[in-house]
């Protein structure tokens, strides 16, 4: 499936996973070998990874020179949600020459579940273990039953990729936790859809952002939040989106905590950032001091 190499915008690009065009989860592996002791004894990340979202302008520009930065960086893992126009034996054969992985992809809900097919066996040829649902516009959202109308779906696409030997879940804004009918969207997606089959992919910055504390959610739902996205947040009430390490989420204590409840993939992202290669750089330094 062939996508637009333009930089678009978050919302257009996201528009257009929801509407059905395909796009290509996370930070290192926490749970399973992913973690190692530090000197000091405690839990250090030995894979990072980048949600590509964040690199973007740089990939639309120079392709091959972006990858082959992000693994100067110290970053082994990969998080695709746009294909650039490139076909999957093009993609594998440049992550194989950098030692990069791909285990997770963002893709939006499809007109209709038939169109999974097509995406389920593109994410099999990357070598994806996870497909990510990132975003949803208003149809699925605004009311508890627009919200259960996304839960049910969720539930299909989820027995369709554990069919397709796929893992399955879905990546959180703030708009998720905004008071809807007495409960909330988030509320609603976790306790409506299959735990064992529909997974979590917490992002910590929107988390933040919308009042949530993200250990309260890691700890609620063990084995649920298998990936998230890392990014940090400045002081409120602004809680601007910035590099990690640069704002306030105590992410050594997120650490320490997902090892214990599964957390297996970290991914770095920024939105918008000014320099990508250079905050890429900066986050994944930040990490490797956790």
């Amino acid at each position: 499936m062939s996508h637009d190499p333009r930089v678009l915008s978050r919302r257009e690009t996201l528009r257009l996973l929801a509407g059905g065009v395909g796009g290509s989860l996370l930070l290192p592996h926490l749970a399973h070998g992913g973690v190692a002791p530090s000197i000091t004894g405690v839990p250090r990340i030995e894979r990072i990874g980048v949600q590509l979202y964040t690199v973007r302008a740089a990939l639309a520009k120079d392709l091959e020179g972006t990858v082959a930065a992000i693994a100067k960086a110290g970053i082994t893992e990969l998080e695709f949600f746009n294909m650039f126009d490139k076909p999957v034996a093009f993609w594998t054969s440049l992550m194989t020459r950098h030692g990069l992985t791909a285990p997770a992809s963002h893709e939006g809900l499809p007109a209709t579940d038939d169109g999974w097919a097509p995406i389920f066996d593109r994410a099999q040829g990357m070598g994806h273990r996870w497909i990510i649902v990132p975003w949803v516009g208003d149809a699925y959202r605004g009311s508890r039953a627009a919200w259960q109308r996304l839960a049910a779906r969720l539930n299909t696409g989820a027995e369709r990729a554990k069919a397709a030997g796929l893992g399955f879940g879905y990546h959180n804004h703030d708009f998720e936790f905004t008071p809807v009918d007495g409960t909330t969207g988030y509320e609603v997606l976790t306790t409506e859809t299959d735990a064992a089959l529909v997974k979590l992919e917490l992002d910590l910055y929107w988390a933040v952002k919308a009042g949530q504390d993200p250990l309260t959610i890691l700890r609620r739902w063990p084995g649920r939040v298998v990936s998230c996205h890392v990014k940090d947040a400045g002081p409120a009430p602004e809680r601007e989106m910035r590099d990690v390490g640069q704002g306030t989420i105590d992410f050594r204590t997120l650490l320490a905590t997902g090892k214990t409840t599964g957390l297996a993939h970290w991914f770095i992202e920024h939105d918008n950032p000014t320099d990508p290669i250079a905050s890429v750089t900066a986050s994944a330094a930040a990490m490797r001091r956790f």
